[in-house]
């Protein structure tokens, strides 16, 4: 269920017998020859097949996260980690005044972790009233797996990404040569180390290999669910 599809008085029906909600983190970026909402697209997709399994609310998605790394592509809108910090706090501490309890954070952007790890951690021991999770599809242990029983690399902005949902236009044949850089490189040396804005590996893989590859992460993410 989408806040999008409900009124308050659908969501306060809700409360009276689940306080479990679904906030999705990404961002607006690069993402080679995808859309630069991939990491938004991803997670809502994924969290629409899981809540089918699962009937849980899903909050309106934050669609810009950290990404200062990728400015220098035309597209990418990041917000400073202060900024991120503070939107995320203060939504998820609405969230548990209004009477959830069980908030399963479902990121889709790897430059996000880094603040959202101990945020959910300060978030919990100010409201011990309420459990925070962390869920990341990508690197779950069994989407991992799935990527490697495909005997495809996952790597930003490559096959990993090129879901039917986040397509807008062709992409290459063929693959790419892994790139390695500094993860403290700035945007200007990003955009010369990695041209096209891939890291490396296959564009794209076959429709059966990312319906795979995607029900991996619709099963982790409907374990993650019910174990909240």
């Amino acid at each position: 269920m989408f806040m999008q599809d409900l009124t308050w008085m659908d969501v306060e029906r809700y409360l009276a017998t689940d306080d479990r909600i679904v906030v999705i983190t990404g961002a607006c970026e690069q993402h080679g020859h995808v859309s630069l909402l991939a990491d938004i697209l991803a997670p809502v997709e994924i969290a629409r097949a899981a809540a089918r399994r699962q009937p849980v609310l899903i909050a309106p998605p934050l669609p810009f996260g950290i990404s200062p790394y990728f400015t220098a592509y035309p597209g990418t809108i990041s917000l400073r980690v202060e900024t991120f910090a503070t939107v995320v706090r203060e939504v998820l501490a609405a969230l548990v005044a209004q009477g959830f309890r069980r908030i399963l954070v479902s990121n889709g952007h790897g430059g996000n972790t880094g603040v959202l790890i101990p945020l959910l951690v300060e978030l919990g021991n100010a409201h011990p009233e309420a459990r925070f999770e962390l869920f990341q599809w990508w690197t779950h242990p069994d989407v991992v797996k799935a990527g490697d029983d495909l005997g495809l690399p996952q790597r930003h902005a490559n096959w990993s990404e090129n879901f039917p949902f986040t397509r807008v236009g062709p992409a290459p044949a063929g693959e790419k040569t892994m790139v390695n850089l500094s993860r403290t490189a700035n945007a200007a040396a990003t955009r010369v180390g990695l041209g096209d804005g891939s890291y490396g590996g296959a564009y794209q893989a076959s429709d059966e290999a990312m319906a795979t590859f995607f029900a991996a992460a619709v099963e982790a993410m409907v374990a993650a669910l019910r174990a909240l």
